[in-house]
């Protein structure tokens, strides 16, 4: 709260009467990023308008909200829920109540609308999880390991003799490219292609 004081330019106490302290903070930082979050509605997507282009634009607006923030879209994945109901990073009740009543629109039963939810929001999250963190966010506060002569202290990969792995050698380069945008369309269409199938029975 002191930095953020300096930051704004005033006291830490004068924070105070807006918020009660930082966790209030944290929590306000949240509903403003998932506030920003949009939910098509029914006829906006034309020509189709179907449900997969209704999962797209909204997977790719919950992407974009990561891409902007990615040091505070993990706070987004993280917060406890206001509801037991509600799953990151779908956290509010306007976007959840969108997102079941689009699909709904869109021809899903209740169970399947729920189901889709579930699926769609662990998809989002364990993707968009890992782009932030390769876009720098801290995925847990940071600690410096305690040196005590010999130890083996964790995270010094970028110090080990690769000559023992040969295969992790031979294929450094590839397993070093970035083909985000790639991975997101492909595992997107086959979840889907997935849904799909489960909207059909």
């Amino acid at each position: 709260m002191r930095r953020l004081g300096a930051r704004l330019g005033v006291e830490a106490m004068s924070l105070y009467r807006y918020v009660n302290g930082r966790e209030d903070l944290l929590e306000a930082v949240v509903e403003a990023l998932v506030g920003t979050i949009e939910i098509p509605a029914t006829g906006q997507l034309q020509p189709g308008d179907g449900w997969q282009a209704f999962l797209q634009h909204l997977a790719h607006d919950v992407r974009r909200l990561a891409h902007e923030h990615p040091s505070a879209f993990p706070l987004v994945a993280t917060r406890h829920p206001a509801a037991p109901w509600l799953r990151p990073p779908l956290r509010s009740l306007r976007v959840v109540e969108g997102f079941l009543e689009g699909l709904r629109a869109r021809g899903f039963s209740d169970r399947q609308a729920v189901a889709a939810y579930r699926s769609f929001t662990s998809f989002l999250l364990g993707h968009l999880l890992l782009e932030s963190a390769v876009h720098g966010a801290a995925m847990s506060p940071a600690e410096e390991p305690l040196d005590e002569g010999d130890a083996d202290l964790p995270n010094r990969d970028h110090e080990l003799d690769l000559g023992r792995y040969p295969t992790v050698t031979r294929l450094r380069g590839p397993l070093g490219e970035d083909h985000a945008d790639e991975e997101f369309e492909e595992a997107l269409e086959h979840l889907l292609v997935r849904l799909d199938l489960e909207h059909a029975q």
